[in-house]
């Protein structure tokens, strides 16, 4: 059963930009207690509630992120979000009210204007020190499968690129995926968990007009080394390479990342496990 989005029709425009997504998971957790929204129904789209609240849609997937770490929602691959049993239990807690101002603002002016070159720069930080070690691990597990559904995400983002399109869902997928070839649940969790939170850094790297469109092409072209690093098998390379690509989307939103950062063996043989 879907949660009726007309009982969403009653909240007023937020007004709080630098707590939207903390405010937006409030209110659909008192609705959930409240039992507006009962165990099993799926809440609105992102589109609707983006509506419905007045925000951008990134902002809305940090409110579900809350919400799922804290036990209330559950997401489904192209199935959406949905109520969880009363019994879940909340998992890890991660503050999203950092990532907010990027994940609001990520579709207008520069990143590096508009939001705070603190909180940026600790996304980055973070994704920096994840990500290379997932993509490394991705090259020593990843199958068949896994491989087909990287290059699926890899095509779209190829063709949005072509259109001027933004692609940053695609991106997600395409992470997401990386996460999924590792074989580790946990790890699959705790990215698909993060990936709400870094969707406002993708969002940077995907905007399409003006400025951007260069950005999309050197983030795509980051990509493409990536997926052939992981395709071969070659752990290392694909670890330097995402390392590469997170300090090329940060650069690209103005943010310069420590030398050393991530700068560590994925192992002392290199590729072979």
């Amino acid at each position: 059963m879907s949660a009726d989005p007309s009982s969403l029709s009653e909240l007023s425009r937020l007004s709080r930009p630098q707590a939207l997504s903390e405010e937006i998971s409030a209110r659909l957790a008192s609705r959930i207690a409240a039992g507006e929204f009962a165990p099993g129904d799926r809440l609105p789209t992102e589109k609707t509630l983006a509506e419905a609240f007045g925000v951008s849609r990134p902002v809305v997937r940090e409110a579900i992120a809350r919400l799922r770490t804290d036990g209330l929602v559950e997401t489904r691959q192209g199935a959406g979000a949905f109520v969880a049993a009363a019994s879940r239990k909340p998992r890890l807690r991660f503050e999203p009210a950092a990532t907010a101002p990027l994940a609001g603002k990520a579709a207008g002016a520069a990143a590096s204007a508009d939001a705070d070159a603190a909180a940026l720069r600790e996304i980055f930080e973070l994704r920096a020190m994840l990500e290379p070690v997932v993509a490394g691990l991705a090259a020593r597990r990843a199958e068949a499968g896994h491989l087909a559904t990287l290059k699926s995400s890899l095509d779209e983002m190829d063709a949005a690129l072509a259109t001027g399109r933004n692609a940053a869902r695609a991106d997600d997928a395409f992470h997401n995926a990386l996460a999924a070839a590792t074989g580790n649940r946990h790890v699959m969790q705790l990215m698909d968990f993060l990936g709400a939170h870094f969707s406002g850094t993708r969002e940077v790297a995907w905007r399409v007009e003006g400025e951007g469109a260069p950005y999309s092409a050197e983030a795509q072209a980051e990509h493409h080394a990536l997926y052939d690093a992981v395709a071969a098998g070659a752990a290392d390379a694909a670890r330097d390479r995402s390392l590469a690509h997170v300090r090329g989307v940060a650069a690209r939103a103005g943010i310069t990342l420590p030398a050393d950062l991530g700068d560590f063996p994925l192992s002392p043989s290199g590729d072979h496990p």
